[in-house]
């Protein structure tokens, strides 16, 4: 059995009964060699997926389970909420339309629905992109903390097609842009000759959880079409939001 697999076997050994165990526990729970139980959990200790009480030496589940864990039943509930009104916008534009989220530096595509037309964006489920160029990406970093942001360009802008701005201070620039106005462009820095749309989807306590997107060839998504687009991605993204507890705040 492979270290992944065997990894896999001893996170499972936990459960709500027994939320510590020791590594004579875990060594018979599993069937395996002492030595054995003491290096898988140590890689998993410092990955965090797992913590040594310093009192009784025994190992819990740790808190990165627990991001992991937040992230899917985030992922569960905005998809749910979701899905509806992901198929009308695509019925309504005929283009490739995507839910996203934001996971550490990357979005991760949670539902997507393909445009009908011989030509078009491809929707991979979980497919992931660089958060700084994907047009979802840059829609959830222009609300997300200043550190975070910084910790994607200290970790170093990739040249992901010819269109690709990896000048820091453009980026930064951008999101401050993408903050005013709402939304967020993409043309073909992410995708080459693909053009994108995407708006951020925010929860009951104002907080941006996803962000939803319109792509398809550059050739089609003209300044014209993405003009007439943008009213109804707004308007996706706003209901969406409503539909996860989210109140825009009273204009006076």
């Amino acid at each position: 059995m492979s270290s992944v697999a065997m990894s896999m076997r001893l996170l499972k050994a936990f459960s709500e009964g027994e939320s510590e165990i020791g590594v004579t526990a875990l060594s018979r729970k599993l069937g395996v060699a002492k030595s054995t139980v003491y290096r898988l959990a140590s890689t998993l200790v410092a990955e965090g997926m797992l913590e040594q009480n310093s009192e009784n030496e025994k190992y819990r589940l740790g808190i990165a389970l627990f991001g992991l864990g937040a992230l899917v039943r985030q992922r569960m509930n905005v998809s749910t909420e979701a899905r509806q009104h992901i198929f009308a916008l695509r019925e309504a534009t005929n283009e490739t339309v995507h839910l996203a989220l934001l996971d550490g530096s990357e979005v991760i595509y949670v539902y997507d629905l393909e445009s009908t037309q011989a030509i078009r964006m491809r929707a991979n489920l979980g497919e992931r992109k660089p958060a700084f160029c994907a047009s979802e990406g840059r829609a959830m970093l222009a609300f997300a903390p200043e550190n975070k942001v910084e910790a994607i360009i200290a970790a170093g802008l990739v040249q992901r097609t010819p269109q690709t701005d990896v000048d820091p201070d453009h980026l930064s620039a951008a999101l401050a842009e993408i903050r005013r106005i709402g939304y967020a462009l993409e043309d073909e820095q992410c995708e080459p000759g693909m053009r994108s749309l995407a708006a951020p989807v925010r929860d009951a306590e104002n907080r941006v959880v996803a962000a939803v997107g319109i792509a398809g060839p550059r050739q089609r998504m003209d300044d014209e079409v993405l003009a007439r687009f943008l009213p109804l991605l707004l308007d996706t993204a706003h209901t969406i939001s409503s539909r996860l507890g989210y109140k825009a705040p009273a204009i006076y």
